[in-house]
């Protein structure tokens, strides 16, 4: 396998990955594109996870809401639901114990397409009428789930339990950015916002001639959101997998 795979996870979720394919003989890269930063103040979110037995339904967002929220949870409180949008995040929570052998674990059911609308075909709605619902995420992000949760009724509350980032590019990270994209490399890219990032650090060390290379690199992402915001950005060499890393391992071998 020749070509080089560059992973863009923030670091905390990278390891796994980078582990699978390195034992695959995979010239692996880390260069992450989101920096997961904790909250200047976390009281009121511990505030909130200690009554979590309040809430008919947890949603998290990501892996790394989960993380950050298990740092304030003792316990998990049995007759809670626990909601997920990717396979990921359901490895998370089972790092966390909770892997449906005691409290409910919903996610998609569909692996080619993970996200919050998908999240929502599977969640019983008229059940969750007039109920609380609880949402933790990061400080910014879509709206979607919980605007279709309460046009259904639902009371929802949202808390922040991280910040995300553009790493700076330091010295180091400038001249790592240089080599990557004069390389034949391949980036695995799983979010959107981490492509926006990207854009960003290839203008602000290699000017418009970069912009042009990292533009017709290859890229592997796992959700049609993220395809479709690559394609509008102007990237040429865009491959959807389905989520998981199963499903991004099987693709860096068909295109490696």
């Amino acid at each position: 396998m020749g070509r080089r795979v560059v992973i863009t996870r923030p670091r905390a979720q990278a390891d796994a990955l980078v582990t699978r394919l390195t034992e695959l003989g995979v010239e692996v890269h880390r260069f992450p594109l989101l920096e997961i930063q904790p909250l200047a103040d976390t009281a009121h979110l511990r505030s909130t996870l200690s009554h979590l037995s309040e809430y008919a339904l947890v949603a998290f967002v990501s892996p790394n809401a989960i993380d950050a929220a298990f740092e304030h949870i003792d316990q998990w409180p049995n007759q809670v639901i626990a909601a997920v949008v990717g396979e990921g995040s359901r490895l998370a929570l089972a790092r966390h114990g909770l892997n449906g052998s005691g409290a409910r674990v919903v996610s998609p059911i569909d692996p080619q397409r993970t996200d919050s609308e998908t999240l929502l075909e599977v969640l019983d709605l008229p059940a969750l009428q007039g109920r609380r619902v609880l949402i933790i995420r990061a400080e910014t992000g879509r709206e979607l789930l919980a605007d279709r949760l309460r046009a259904a009724g639902v009371e929802v509350e949202q808390i922040a339990a991280y910040r995300r980032g553009m790493p700076e590019l330091d010295t180091a990270l400038d001249a790592q950015l240089n080599q990557l994209i004069t390389a034949d490399a391949c980036w695995v890219i799983t979010s959107s916002e981490a492509l926006r990032h990207l854009l960003e650090m290839v203008q602000r060390a290699c000017g418009q001639a970069g912009i042009q290379q990292i533009l017709n690199t290859q890229l592997l992402v796992p959700h049609p959101r993220i395809a479709e915001s690559a394609q509008t950005l102007g990237f040429t060499h865009v491959t959807q997998t389905s989520s998981g890393d199963e499903a991004l391992v099987a693709a860096i071998q068909s295109v490696t």
